[in-house]
């Protein structure tokens, strides 16, 4: 009841009170003196009532709170010296100061009063914020435990000195560690195995030994499956799923996929190499999305050739393998139907842009040519899109210039993003990398997109094409085209000058057929021939000039060899053609006796750094440009590097050589 009086008396109505009855008081000893009096010495009365209770109060309240005080510190003590966590104290130049029992039998040592906590733990890291808030946080491994450390800055006041100490709270996370990694490792990994041309590799041997290569290739998967610890299903003639966990996935990228070569090993007479083609979902978020995952990647090393693993870790993908070249295919029937698909998607537009990769060459602008002759076959307008001529291509850009069918092929690259809509059909040749095309803004303007290329499948391509003609086995995108022709139009009635470009295309890429050449390759030279192809013709398309010979020889001087099979040389700076000199440097180091794979260096007028690789065949050197971000083929690659010198590049390149090497 005192306290409501006392907090009734300090509000803010009793002091109104106080003013209403000293008005009334003096109204009332206006009236009448005595009563007045009164009421003025009961005011008075209340007025010191009111104070003196406030004092005391006051004085209670002081007298609690030292109390609370004197009982909170000991708390604060009892409760710090009993912390179920090691907690020390750092002076600023981090020796210890103070530590409580959990910290001393953690660290289990004699005598660290005092001791720099670094002579303790050198591997831990502090960061000196001179904050009072604001905590930190490290990571310590400290006895075969991990600990993570929560540290602040406190300032103290000692012998009215202000100093700063480290406060530091020892979180032992061991356990969680343990039970992170388990979850980790265990968690489920799917695997979708498909045999490469199972049913062409069956057609290459006799067919007593078909069921013992079946036999042999079910007995190697069952064991691999079963030295993983994993389970395997086959779902046709020629695919398996196969799930395992992530611990096993870790020792098969440490190994490098032994199975890929296991399988390669079984012989019975088959012709063709008995290959796997292995797509792999990993991290995702439920079985479904490692599922789509493993699809995702299986299509990847399906279009880089197969005979890899491809490891899809959602916007990651990892390869492995890729030794063998595409076997390639005899059956032409999914060629008919993509000539049949190109056909009713180019009847069905009204403009057509084609084009290839940025810097064409012969097979880029060869193939546009040809695409550009079948839209005239089926009377419908069409155009290249280039922005400017390369050495590469210089005399043939002059024969076009020179021949009346084919005036106002060509257009910029502004010109065509200004006329393109979204029905407009864009046909992409020569390369399935956005980022590669002549220009890439078409593809996002166009909802009609078909891409014809042979390159081995990158992790970046065109994902939004209604039609994708994507064979590693093609020679060259000029050998694709020329069948697509064939399918499209029975006369085959195209000019003189896009047959010679057709062919010109198959003879760069194949190196005048010596390199990645097939039957069907024959086939489509045979037929580029008897529409007016003429050898001598093409073979004035790659003739240089004397300078050009001359910096050719001396990037062959200048090469470098090493363990005698791989050489390595560097183009002059200055070269007007250095990257044409450079690739035909490179396909010249291929004929010195012994020499496997070539590379040769150069810098472009932009200051990129460019590489030309070859290699006859049993050397992947596709793997070393992907790894520098370009691309290519096993035989045929190439790179183009930007914020890096020559001597980097070098230096860098050399690694991946002498790591190729080892690990072989």
């Amino acid at each position: 009841m005192k306290d409501k009086l006392y907090m009734k008396f300090k509000s803010q109505e009793f002091n109104i009170n106080i003013i209403s009855i000293f008005i009334m008081s003096f109204i009332i000893l206006y009236y009448n003196f005595y009563l007045g009096g009164i009421s003025f010495i009961l005011l008075l009365y209340l007025i010191y009532y009111n104070f003196n209770l406030k004092y005391k109060k006051k004085e209670e309240l002081i007298q609690t709170m030292e109390e609370l005080s004197l009982e909170i510190d000991g708390t604060i003590k009892e409760t710090i010296l009993r912390l179920p966590i090691p907690l020390c104290i750092l002076e600023f130049d981090e020796s210890i100061s103070w530590y409580n029992k959990k910290f001393y039998n953690m660290v289990n040592q004699e005598s660290i009063f005092h001791k720099n906590i670094k002579e303790i733990m050198p591997n831990l890291s502090l960061r000196k914020k001179l904050n009072e808030t604001k905590e930190l946080y490290t990571e310590v491994d400290f006895n075969d435990k991990k600990y993570t450390v929560v540290y602040n800055m406190v300032k103290v006041k000692k012998n009215k000195e202000i100093k700063y100490v480290i406060v530091m709270y020892w979180l032992d996370k061991t356990e969680y560690v343990k039970l992170f990694n388990k979850y980790e490792d265990e968690r489920p990994v799917i695997a979708v195995v498909q045999i490469d041309e199972y049913d062409e590799v069956l057609e290459s041997a006799n067919q007593d030994v078909r069921p013992l290569i079946n036999a042999e290739l079910e007995r190697k998967l069952n064991t691999w499956a079963v030295s993983l610890n994993g389970a395997l299903r086959r779902n046709r003639k020629d695919m398996y799923t196969l799930i395992i966990d992530s611990k096993r996935l870790q020792d098969l990228e440490q190994d490098k996929f032994p199975i890929l070569d296991e399988i390669r090993d079984i012989d019975y007479g088959n012709t063709l190499p008995l290959t796997l083609s292995i797509g792999i979902g990993s991290m995702g978020d439920s079985h479904e999305q490692n599922l789509k995952y493993a699809i995702s990647a299986l299509d990847l090393a399906l279009g880089r050739g197969g005979d890899q693993a491809v490891i899809k870790r959602k916007d990651k993908s990892i390869f492995y393998g890729g030794k063998s070249k595409a076997v390639e295919k005899k059956n032409k029937v999914r060629a008919r139907l993509i000539a049949y698909a190109l056909k009713e998607l180019i009847l069905e537009s009204d403009d057509i842009y084609i084009m290839g990769h940025k810097y064409p060459d012969l097979d880029a602008i060869g193939a546009g040519i040809g695409i550009y002759d079948i839209c005239r076959l089926l009377n419908k307008e069409a155009n290249i899109v280039i922005q400017s001529s390369n050495s590469s291509i210089d005399l043939f850009m002059q024969r076009v210039e020179e021949n009346e069918n084919y005036s106002d092929v060509f257009i910029s690259r502004e010109d065509a993003i200004r006329n393109c809509k979204r029905n407009s059909l864009v046909i992409v040749v020569d390369t399935h990398r956005p980022n590669f095309t002549e220009c890439e803004e078409l593809l996002k303007i166009s909802e009609k997109i078909a891409v014809i290329d042979h390159h081995r499948r990158g992790v970046e391509f065109i994902d939004n094409a209604v039609l994708m003609y994507h064979e590693t086995y093609a020679s060259s995108t000029c050998e694709m085209v020329t069948e697509l022709i064939q399918y499209i139009d029975s006369k085959n009635s195209i000019d003189n000058l896009g047959a010679d470009a057709l062919l010109a295309g198959i003879t760069l890429d194949t190196k005048n057929f010596t390199f990645k050449t097939g039957v069907r390759t024959f086939e489509a030279a045979a037929m580029l021939r008897k529409l007016g192809a003429d050898t001598t013709s093409v073979k004035k398309l790659f003739q240089g000039d004397l300078n050009n010979f001359i910096a050719k020889a001396q990037i062959i001087e200048n090469s470098h060899i090493i363990d005698d099979i791989i050489a390595i040389s560097v183009c002059e700076d200055g070269l007007e053609n250095s990257k044409l000199v450079s690739a035909q440097a490179a396909d010249e180091l291929l004929n010195i006796k012994g020499i496997r794979a070539s590379f040769v260096l150069g810098k472009g007028k932009d200051d990129t750094v460019f590489i030309s690789a070859r290699s006859l065949g049993d050397i992947n050197v596709h793997i070393f440009m992907e790894k520098l971000g370009g691309g290519g083929h096993i035989d045929v690659a190439g790179a183009q590097l930007k914020d890096i010198s020559i001597e980097d590049t070098v230096r860098l390149l050399k690694e991946l050589i002498l790591e190729y090497l080892k690990e072989e």
